[in-house]
């Protein structure tokens, strides 16, 4: 074949060459534009959704929760500003921060694990974003683990209940959890009025991290203080006391009630043993329960002036009436009553002063037993004081058919029957301020 014939076919190879190139491109346009449009128009969530990954940030306006304070203003129960340290266990990864080995020691060492927990924990995982690796954290670990600069290491504000009065008013306040939710004492009882509600505020931002945009909004609800009727002094002598009577008495519990009798307003409630609320750990469980509202026991003596009271209410006895009690035991429904010396004849003063078992049982057996049941209920013995404190139990005050003569005279001296230290201490307030329940 001669140059020139094969001169002549170089142009179709060219064109054909030129051809498939335009054509091929072509398709990759057409392939764009139709996979733009696909997602433009009919599948736009998808990247709204990736958009807003990138650029949307929800800000939270934390609110501390409310003061707790004694009559007086004095700060029972407060809460400080705290940090916690987490981490973005894919940043962790990906800036391989383990790599480092002297800051990835470092920090294990600072959180009390060994490096290879902290592997594992962190650094294992691309999905786990958010991992706490230390709740409260004192700022002297903070202060430290921030100096390490471990790329995915960060740090959230956080607040923290704080008890200055320590074990003296455990019982009363409660405590709350990590997460500042009460969960024992005025803490729960009131953990709506005192936590309030954060503010939340989704904005967007750009890609340098400024904020550009406001999309939402809620303002936060601030807490309520709560001030309580307890005065933190008259709480910490009472607490004194009550810790060294126990001592003392080698007491396995006590409780104090002090009640103003006047208005009815506890002014101190104080438990022992007790709890620091600041540090619970390896506190049995059962030191949290607040003896004084959840404990009952048989009043015993204690008991005594509501006998005397019913006689003189009903008209079967006055100032005046003389009790014999003799010398000895006497036997009543086939079992025997006694004092603890002989007292001989007694006035209902003498009877309360001397602590007669006879004198009531014979004050008891005189009177229809209905009289005497009716002012056991109407000091409120067998049920709730309305204090407003979780736990709270009524105490027992059994109904029966028929009441034998024992257990009508064992009713007067304070068996057969259980209340707690603050119903008890209700019905001295009570007797104290006229007979009126102060409110």
């Amino acid at each position: 074949m001669s140059r020139q014939a094969k001169n002549r076919k170089h142009p179709t190879v060219i064109s054909w060459r030129f051809a498939f190139v335009v054509l091929s491109l072509s398709t990759v346009f057409v392939g764009l534009v139709a996979r733009a449009a696909y997602l433009q128009v009919l599948e736009p969530d998808m990247l709204v959704e990736q958009g807003d990954l990138r650029s949307l940030r929800v800000k939270s306006d934390e609110v501390l929760r409310g003061m707790i304070l004694d009559r007086n203003g004095e700060e029972l129960a407060v809460s400080v500003p705290v940090e916690s340290v987490y981490a973005d266990s894919k940043v962790v990864i990906q800036a391989n921060a383990k790599g480092d080995n002297r800051r990835w020691h470092a920090l294990a060492e600072m959180l009390q694990i060994t490096p290879d927990q902290l592997t594992k924990k962190i650094a294992t995982d691309p999905k786990k974003r958010y991992v706490y690796l230390q709740r409260h954290a004192s700022p002297a670990t903070v202060d430290y683990i921030r100096k390490l600069k471990v790329p995915g290491i960060y740090f959230k504000q956080e607040s923290r209940r704080y008890y200055p009065t320590g074990e003296v008013a455990a019982h009363i306040l409660g405590f709350t959890n990590i997460d500042d939710h009460g969960v024992e004492g005025v803490e729960r009882q009131y953990d709506q009025q005192l936590k309030g509600i954060d503010g939340r505020k989704v904005i967007r931002k750009d890609a340098k991290g400024r904020e550009i945009e406001v999309l939402e909004q809620t303002d936060a609800t601030q807490s309520r203080n709560l001030q309580l009727s307890i005065d933190q002094r008259i709480q910490a002598v009472a607490y004194r006391e009550l810790k060294k009577a126990v001592l003392t008495y080698g007491a396995t519990s006590g409780s104090i009630v002090v009640v103003d009798v006047h208005s009815g307003e506890v002014l101190a409630m104080v438990n022992s043993p007790s709890y620091n609320p600041n540090n619970r750990k390896g506190t049995a469980i059962h030191r949290f329960r607040n003896r004084s509202i959840t404990d009952t026991f048989e009043p015993g003596s204690t008991i005594k002036p509501l006998p005397v009271l019913a006689a003189l209410e009903n008209g079967t006895a006055d100032l005046n009436t003389i009790i014999p009690t003799g010398y000895g035991p006497i036997m009543i429904g086939g079992a025997r009553v006694q004092d603890v010396t002989g007292n001989g004849d007694l006035d209902l003063k003498g009877i309360i002063r001397r602590s007669s078992n006879i004198g009531v049982t014979r004050l008891a057996l005189n009177m229809p037993h209905e009289d005497l049941l009716k002012m056991y209920y109407g000091m409120g013995l067998g049920d709730e004081t309305g204090l407003g404190l979780m736990g709270e139990s009524g105490g027992q005050l059994r109904e029966r058919a028929r009441w034998s003569e024992h257990e009508r005279a064992a009713l007067s001296f304070g068996y057969g029957l259980s209340v707690t230290a603050v119903q008890l201490a209700r019905m001295y307030s009570a007797i104290a301020n006229g007979g009126t329940f102060a409110h």
